[in-house]
């Protein structure tokens, strides 16, 4: 399907390997311009020269742009740094890793401070600096990547449960403003178990503190799942360009878990 996005131009943040690639990688595949933004220079380098390869064996009428841009996108250096590289965006993905599990008695302001900041203020910048030129212009995107803890809390990720709600709190709101009646929509999209380096690190945790082996501990969270496997960075991908798409016009402030029915009582 033509999303009818060609020839638009993202900032994809957090894009160097995961989700994140997934999503920019679908967009390029639409034609979509793409400015990659993540702190790993060389990572981030690596996923720009594979995304460039997409763009060259493309066939679409437009022919992307990728640029890359390593900077931390919760400092106001790297957002400066980002809109230096573009400065109008059609489509924002607003992408940070989640902050550390733990404890909710063991964290201090200053862990509190440095998870609001990244999973709730940044993205709330991002939308801030962008919003009112996507209405000027009559079309806009913006997705932010968020969690399934949203629809369901899990208790040792308080951290990202208070930050991420906060977020979407925010996102309910100003989604529901008078830009949506100029052609822009913000959405969160919610991931539950990836295939990821992501779960691969939580799975090795666990393998260490358990004595299990990985491939017992992975199968074992698979069978948690409805759909019996783990998402893939291109479904996510997918799943983002069609939010970001001409088709996708009508669906605003809402939260898509993609989790292969993971989370029960979850609607």
């Amino acid at each position: 399907m033509d999303f009818g996005i060609a020839g638009k131009t993202a900032l994809v943040c957090g894009a160097s390997k995961g989700l994140g690639l997934g999503c920019a990688q679908a967009l390029v595949r639409e034609g979509v311009n793409v400015v990659i933004v993540a702190r790993g220079a060389d990572a981030l380098q690596a996923a720009a020269a594979q995304l460039s390869a997409l763009r060259a064996a493309g066939t679409g009428a437009a022919a992307p742009f990728v640029k890359h841009v390593a900077a931390d996108i919760t400092t106001v250096e790297g957002r400066a740094a980002a809109f230096a590289a573009h400065a109008d965006y059609d489509i924002v993905v607003t992408n940070a890793g989640g902050p550390p599990p733990g404890d909710f008695r063991d964290w201090d302001r200053d862990a509190w401070i440095k998870a609001v900041d990244a999973n709730m203020l940044t993205p709330i910048e991002l939308i801030k600096a962008t919003v009112d030129g996507m209405a000027a212009r009559g079309y806009g995107r913006i997705v932010n990547i968020t969690s399934s803890s949203v629809k369901s809390p899990i208790d040792i990720l308080g951290l990202s449960n208070g930050a991420r709600c906060g977020l979407t709190g925010f996102v309910a709101g100003v989604a529901r403003t008078s830009i949506a009646a100029k052609g822009v929509t913000i959405n969160n999209l919610l991931p539950g178990a990836f295939d990821t380096d992501r779960l691969k690190g939580t799975m090795q945790g666990t393998a260490k503190k358990t004595g299990q082996d990985i491939d017992t501990i992975r199968a074992a969270r698979a069978r948690t799942i409805p759909a019996g496997r783990f998402g893939t960075a291109e479904e996510f991908g997918a799943t983002c360009a069609f939010l970001c798409s001409m088709q996708a016009a009508y669906i605003t402030g809402q939260n898509v878990l993609t989790d292969g029915g993971a989370y029960p009582g979850t609607y």
